[in-house]
């Protein structure tokens, strides 16, 4: 490991932490009691100004009714119509995530970071995101509900995202603005009946409903996503729900033909079907993929100065298994109160991409995966929560016969309470790798160990809980790793220009969601 400097970086992590302290003792002075009244009466002027929105729409169909233009049963359903869009059951609703900050190194320059900063990121190893984003990311979610006369409803959603890592206001040259999702969804259909009288259907482009992540490590523990259709909630027994989906998702552009690789490429579709199950807390998924053709790409293509094919790898696979067995519990591991959820997720061939189910068309026949991940959060004291979190992977024949990949994350967020609008945030984690990717892309077998410690002084509207936002956080971080890994390979960030280890680093973020 590196010797480490602390003493400047060190000095300005406890000056960020003395100020947010002071300014924690500051706010502590005032009333409390004053506090929670300007919230409670906040609400009340907000509520208020809903009702008198409706109202005036009442008093508006009333006159119509009055001056005869409209029938008591017309009043009556448009009348129930603003208590529906007033409750937000119809209608226009907008919802968002967004994260924004600075990352700074102690050069004073913008510094590498992120979740998946690490060799094992490029396997989906990722580690603590507090303290370690350097990019601008924002989702903007459009919604409209209806209601029609039989008592169907259906919901349409489009969803345009974008993510850059320039701190420029105008990022048009880096943009990556995406439509993600957009898709309709009916529910509460009259004519469906026994195991279907609760379903709902679906079809177009969308994450999947019932996807769910370790939010501290930026990282699913399953994500289905691409466009398809699918069937929500059949109740195939009293304690048996079940939702039936098929995505599409697109491999295109690889190559094919042994003969001049640099002449041709191919392109597909991977099908995959899945069923997800829920038994209680309990949940089983089952996905089988299907991808025509994808068993002509070449893996790890290389070609000499006069483009001569030296190395084609391995063929891809043209199918994949994958399932997943996880629990969601409703208290912190069974200790106390809280939440938890643990997941076993095992994937073969095109399945061996146990995350983002389906996404990796390099993969080969023989390739399989194994990962577990949990996650809890608690009280462990009335103005302390914390939420530990773990997962790791093992995984063999991925692109090339006898390639490796093995990583372990454990992380630890903390959090203290000080006032209704200030929190201290700590978060510790490690990471330990043993990557042998057999010289595929170029890369170097590696095994070693990342450490990263973070302070974030934090400011919200109202404290109290993990999934409280938004926020806006001060924070000084320290990571180090052992030397090896920086050769790992020389596209990614470590051993890159000033990125070699025992870092210090800097910034300010806000994160947004509702």
């Amino acid at each position: 490991m590196h010797t480490v400097t602390l003493k400047k970086p060190l000095a300005i992590a406890i000056a960020i932490a003395a100020a947010g302290l002071t300014l924690a003792g500051n706010a502590n002075a005032q009333s409390s009691d004053l506090e929670q009244r300007l919230a409670e009466l906040e609400a009340r002027i907000a509520a208020a100004e809903q009702r008198a929105d409706a109202a005036e729409q009442r008093a508006d169909l009333a006159e119509q009714q009055a001056e005869g233009r409209l029938s008591p049963d017309e009043v009556e359903e448009r009348l129930a119509r603003v208590e529906r869009q007033a409750s937000g059951e119809e209608g226009f609703s907008f919802n968002v995530y967004a994260r924004s900050g600075l990352l700074i190194g102690e050069d004073g320059k913008s510094a590498e970071g992120g979740p998946y900063v690490t060799p094992a990121g490029s396997r989906g190893g990722a580690v603590g995101r507090l303290g370690n984003e350097p990019d601008t990311y924002a989702e903007a979610i459009f919604n409209y509900k209806m209601r029609f006369d039989n008592g169907a409803k259906a919901h349409y959603r489009t969803m345009i995202a974008d993510g850059t890592t320039t701190s420029n206001d105008w990022t048009a040259d880096e943009s990556n603005l995406n439509v993600r999702q957009v898709y309709a969804e009916f529910s509460d259909l009259p004519s469906f009946t026994g195991a279907f009288e609760n379903a709902s259907i679906w079809a177009g482009k969308r994450f999947d409903r019932d996807n769910f992540d370790i939010h501290w490590l930026d990282t699913d523990f399953i994500f289905l996503s691409g466009t398809g259709a699918g069937i929500y909630d059949m109740q195939l027994a009293d304690s048996w729900t079940s939702n039936v989906s098929l995505y599409g998702r697109s491999f295109s552009d690889f190559p094919v033909t042994r003969e001049s690789p640099g002449d041709d490429s191919g392109d597909t579709d991977n099908l995959i079907l899945t069923s997800n199950n829920y038994f209680g807390n309990w949940q089983w998924m089952v996905s089988g993929m299907s991808a025509a053709d994808n068993d002509e790409r070449l893996n790890d293509l290389r070609l000499d100065d006069n483009e001569t094919v030296i190395s084609t790898g391995e063929a891809g696979a043209d199918s994949g298994f994958h399932t997943m067995v996880a629990y969601h519990g409703d208290s912190f591991f069974g200790l106390g109160e809280g939440n938890f959820k643990a997941a076993v997720l095992h994937g073969q061939g095109l399945g061996a991409e146990v995350k983002g189910l389906g996404s990796d068309g390099n993969l080969t026949d023989d390739a399989t995966a194994t990962r577990v991940g949990l996650y809890g959060t608690t009280y462990v004291a009335p103005k302390w929560r914390v939420a530990p979190a773990l997962l790791a992977e093992t995984s063999e024949d991925r692109y090339v016969d006898g390639d490796q990949y093995d990583w372990a994350t454990l992380n630890v967020r903390l959090a203290n309470e000080l006032t209704q609008n200030f929190e201290m945030q700590y978060e510790a984690s490690y990471q330990w790798m043993d990557l042998d990717p057999q010289g595929f892309d170029g890369r170097t077998a590696v095994e070693g160990g990342y450490t990263k410690f973070t302070i974030a002084p934090t400011f919200k509207p109202q404290v109290g809980g993990f999934w409280q936002r938004p926020e806006i956080r001060l924070f000084a971080s320290w990571s180090d790793w052992d030397e090896e890994l920086n050769d790992y390979s020389a596209d990614d960030a470590f051993g890159s220009d000033e990125f070699t280890g025992s870092q210090w680093t800097f910034g300010v973020q806000t994160e947004v969601w509702f």
